[in-house]
């Protein structure tokens, strides 16, 4: 929304600051010169101690543009019921080509001696910071706490993680064991060449015990 005026275009018309406690905030302006003479401005508050205002006079060219910032200073406290009573009023004049800002004065604003001046009163409006939405589980049921669900899955996939490292573990050393064995048993063979009748009995051992191990691991995997 805009204020179109005889002088300038003002954009918006009400300066929106998104309240945060003791923070500054600022909100823009946009000043458009719509005449093809000078136009000098004068930026007022109902508060000037709460509010910076950069440039708060100056000159908009010719069919050009000026930005105006507001910055408003952080608050100690939150407003009721986030009102702003504050207003602003924006005073435009035409002046003679070429002046320098510096060169403007109150007495360019004064209504009695004459000037033809433009104003827009502006309103001060405060919006509350937008919060994320909260993330919900997919597929949570209704009436159910999502927090709880999502504790007794990290119970469940911690439990479910210790016995599968508990039985890959297992698995290893029943591993290991078996290369063992058939290492001893390709030894006894060797030996078993020279003396048969010995090794007869302690071969038959290891291959029943063989059996076993690889029963167990074949069990658990």
């Amino acid at each position: 929304m805009m204020s179109t005026g005889d002088l300038l275009n003002i954009e918006p018309v009400e300066l929106k600051f998104t309240f945060e406690l003791k923070k500054q905030i600022s909100s823009s302006l946009q000043l458009s010169n719509k005449t093809d003479t000078y136009v000098a401005f004068k930026v007022k508050t109902t508060n000037p101690k709460k509010y910076c205002v950069r440039p708060n006079t100056g000159v908009v060219l010719p069919r050009s543009t000026c930005d105006v910032i507001v910055t408003m200073q952080a608050q100690k406290e939150s407003p009721p019921d986030m009102q702003c009573k504050d207003k602003f009023l924006l005073q435009s004049v035409r002046v003679n080509d070429g002046v320098d800002p510096k060169e403007i004065t109150a007495e360019m604003f004064n209504k009695e001696a004459g000037h033809v001046v433009e104003e827009c009163k502006l309103k001060v409006v405060y919006v509350a910071p937008t919060q994320p939405p909260s993330p919900v589980p997919e597929g949570s049921e209704e009436g159910s706490s999502p927090r709880g669900s999502a504790s007794e899955n990290g119970a469940d996939s911690a439990t479910a993680k210790a016995l599968m490292s508990r039985l890959t573990e297992e698995k290893n050393n029943a591993i290991q064991q078996n290369n063992k064995l058939r290492q001893e048993l390709d030894l006894l063979k060797r030996e078993s060449s020279k003396s048969r009748g010995g090794a007869s009995m302690i071969f038959v051992i290891l291959i029943g015990l063989l059996g076993i191990i690889m029963g167990y691991l074949l069990k658990k995997t």
